[in-house]
């Protein structure tokens, strides 16, 4: 098949780990036969490229300065600033002017958009031009919007009237999506977006390694796992390496520098993929303390978390969004109530002091992540998804509307 996906954010260079899941996805679908073309925004001018292989257009929709709506913090964080309410009338209706023109030059077969609002405003009009069916890709954060632009639910649902079908990352965005549509609700998680080798850890060492991976902002609860550092080190020398960027790591570091911990906590940054290979492969146990924030924005999956298993790591998270999908606890990992650094730390010392409990969740993460988050299994299900798409007939689909 011909492919068009269409999204927000997509990694600018081959080394850019922004929405990387995505280009993992598309390289997989690419391998299988088909011709995949990714439709996203320009970021502060940036032009058209490829990544991996897979061509990326690119559409410019305002002056490059402005021009950051959507990478990096993410669309819902950044029109927190009411100036950017501005750029994104100019990003939806550029945005619908491009896609329509992408389409009437490639003639896909199917157009796969994620985030649906506001990208699938646009698929909706392409699909209705020029008779192509849409699947739409649900990950959560567009969900919020409902709660700040009451306008935004009925978009939605209209949206989903006319789609050829719907996906999810989770069951946890699957039951809110089911708000808005009565059509059947599939549910397709993304997989790891780095090479799994073998560990390299010593269960004898006597520093423990703790690693969180992600972006730092609010809904990712680090400072929370930062409070709980105290409570481990009374039991147990530990370390713990923080790898990502965002608005929050200057807070964050300053709240470790506060409480003494600036030599117990590591502030990698953003890593090249052999790097986070290593600190996978050789870490001891993998945490995502993540919350629900003060918007309602919270986890919709948590690929990290397949991505720590794949190395048979075990793995301590909270228990919100999707994440129950992944850590199955007791079994992979544990999961803990939200906002609560004494629960974080009881968890994290009752894995790290016991070795064989954490080799028994390392083997059952890793069980997990090879069969119901493996490439293979998740592009299959993409496939059966387009090929439902492309053999229903648009028109009966649309007349339901």
């Amino acid at each position: 098949m011909k492919i068009g996906v269409v999204t927000s954010v997509y990694a600018l260079s081959e080394t850019d780990r922004h929405a990387s899941f995505l280009v993992e996805s598309t390289r997989h679908l690419v391998a299988r036969g088909h011709e995949v073309k990714v439709f996203a925004p320009s970021y502060e001018g940036c032009r058209s490229h490829s990544v991996q292989g897979v061509p990326v257009h690119r559409f410019r929709y305002f002056p490059r300065r402005w021009e950051n709506l959507t990478h990096g913090e993410g669309a819902p964080n950044r029109i927190r600033n009411p100036l950017y309410l501005f750029v994104a009338a100019f990003y939806i209706l550029f945005g619908l002017i491009g896609l329509l023109r992408f389409c009437r030059a490639e003639r896909f077969d199917v157009l796969h958009v994620h985030w649906p609002f506001p990208h699938g405003i646009w698929g909706l009009a392409a699909a209705r031009l020029f008779g192509i069916p849409m699947v739409l890709t649900f990950h959560g954060a567009e969900l919020l919007l409902t709660r700040r632009f009451p306008f935004v639910a009925p978009v939605l649902r209209l949206i989903c009237r006319n789609a050829d079908g719907i996906v999810c990352n989770s069951n946890f965005t699957a039951g809110q999506v089911r708000r808005y549509t009565s059509k059947p609700v599939n549910v397709i998680p993304f997989g790891a977006t780095v090479m799994a080798r073998a560990a390299d850890r010593d269960p004898a060492k006597p520093l423990k390694d703790i690693l969180y991976v992600g972006r730092l902002i609010e809904r990712k609860g680090v400072d929370y796992l930062i409070d709980a550092m105290p409570l481990i080190l009374r039991h147990l020398p530990t370390r713990l390496h923080i790898v990502g960027d965002g608005p929050m790591a200057e807070p964050w570091r300053a709240r470790a520098a506060n409480a003494d911990l600036s030599e117990r906590v590591a502030f990698h940054g953003i890593v090249p993929n052999d790097r986070l290979e290593a600190l996978y492969a050789s870490s001891d146990l993998f945490v995502l303390p993540a919350i629900v924030d003060d918007r309602g924005d919270t986890e919709g999956q948590g690929v990290v978390l397949v991505e720590a298993m794949s190395f048979a790591m075990p793995v301590v998270a909270c228990e919100v969004g999707g994440i129950p999908d992944v850590v199955l606890s007791g079994i992979t990992g544990l999961l803990v109530p939200q906002r609560s650094p004494d629960e974080l730390a009881k968890a994290i010392i009752a894995v790290l002091s016991d070795p064989a409990l954490a080799a028994r969740f390392g083997a059952a993460g890793l069980a997990h992540a090879q069969d119901y988050f493996s490439w293979d299994r998740i592009t299959g299900l993409l496939e059966a998804t387009y090929r439902n798409a492309v053999g229903t007939p648009s028109g009966a689909v649309r007349a339901t509307a």
